[in-house]
């Protein structure tokens, strides 16, 4: 036989997420980069860094993860999931227009309507499950498609693909948040998206002791609108929740895959008890678009939220019921968490909004973690039974 060639496969995302190259420390050895706590750099140094604002070895090293396992071009990080929906936000100017999906995360909501609002910006918010309304991107003519799938905290899943295809129509960029998903469950940039939002603070980190954001894209225009935003409004993580993240990152496959796969089964052993009316989980057969996640996302994610029959005092008392689910805000860490959105991620949101979103005060979300998933099952079990 003759001699076979070695062929190098492409690594998988375990693989990415462990291995991230260059730790610009190489000749002391170190596996794990330190923390370059450093304001400012000494000028020609081999990285060609100069000021931490605008650049640290931290941040050259994260981003690298993030593009390999994103496969995206480039990366810019942030201080915070809302520094980098600045970002992206603060490169339009007065009379752009932003049409958003109509559910989206409340701060985003907050920071379109009480900030931006007042230097010009537009913004109009339809139901992108409803393929009516894809007629707004050319009766609207948006400067931006702002998209979140699945959204917080409905779990709606849009045809990002199809939204992407008519935008691309009118050359709009469409920024997807992709938060709650990660590039393992879906990669947004594939699917047509120009942008790629996502909290690090979440399950990238994974660990909930550190905030962070990135913007991943392949266009070049973008990411240097990204660098200057980060450099110009100061929206730079530190080094130290930097290099938090980085450490946190190597463990996403594991977790998201447990995650996962807990939700998926706890959605089912408790979507008939009689305490609960709804249950919002895209791999639950019982979602309006469960063909589409499962044609759309590699699993279903670890975020599942219930609609209960109860008010909202009783549906507070579930929520401090619970061992294993801390009543707090935020998500993805390895430790579960329940939130009431009404009143924590969304309370910035008007009542009318939230109402006619169906965001009321029964509305209960659910971050599935690491436990053992009986023992997760049983604690929501038990918290319920109680009424």
């Amino acid at each position: 036989m003759g001699n076979k060639k070695n062929i190098i496969k492409k690594p998988g995302v375990k693989t990415l997420s462990i291995h991230h190259g260059e730790t610009f420390s190489e000749e002391t050895g170190c596996v794990m980069p330190p923390i370059f706590s450093t304001s400012t750099f000494k000028h020609g140094n081999k990285g060609n860094f100069d000021y931490t604002r605008s650049g640290n070895p931290n941040f050259k090293i994260l981003e690298n993860i993030l593009k390999s396992i994103e496969e995206s071009k480039y990366c810019t990080i942030f201080g915070s999931g809302i520094s980098a929906v600045t970002a992206i936000t603060s490169s339009l100017k007065s009379g752009d227009k932003i049409l958003c999906e109509s559910n989206l995360y409340g701060c985003t909501v907050r920071m379109f309507d009480k900030i931006f609002k007042k230097f010009g910006i537009e913004v109009l918010y339809t139901d992108f499950t409803n393929k009516e309304n894809f007629k707004e991107i050319k009766d609207f003519q948006p400067t931006l498609i702002w998209l979140e799938s699945p959204t917080n905290p409905l779990l709606k899943v849009l045809d990002i693909k199809l939204i992407c295809n008519e935008a691309n129509k009118y050359k709009i960029p469409v920024v997807l948040d992709n938060t709650f998903s990660t590039a393992l469950i879906q990669k947004p940039l594939e699917l047509g998206a120009t942008l790629s939002l996502i909290s690090t603070t979440k399950f990238i980190n994974g660990h909930s002791d550190a905030l962070g954001g990135a913007v991943l894209t392949n266009n070049e225009e973008w990411n240097n609108k990204m660098l200057f935003s980060q450099k110009a409004l100061g929206l730079q993580p530190s080094p130290f929740d930097t290099w938090l993240i980085t450490r946190g990152v190597k463990t996403l496959p594991l977790r998201i895959e447990q995650q996962s796969k807990s939700a998926e089964i706890i959605s089912k052993e408790i979507e008939n008890h009689r305490i609960i009316s709804k249950v919002f989980y895209p791999f639950n057969q019982k979602h309006p678009q469960f063909n589409l996640a499962k044609s759309q996302m590699k699993s279903g994610g670890s975020m599942i939220t219930l609609k209960l029959n109860l008010n909202k005092s009783d549906t507070f008392k579930v929520c401090k019921s619970l061992r294993y689910f801390s009543l707090a805000e935020s998500l993805g860490g390895v430790e579960s968490l329940i939130c009431h959105p009404a009143t924590m991620t969304h309370a910035s949101v008007d009542d009318k909004t939230k109402n006619l979103l169906g965001i009321n005060d029964s509305l209960i979300r659910l971050s599935i973690g690491c436990e053992d998933t009986n023992d997760l099952i049983s604690d929501i079990l038990f918290a319920l039974n109680k009424f």
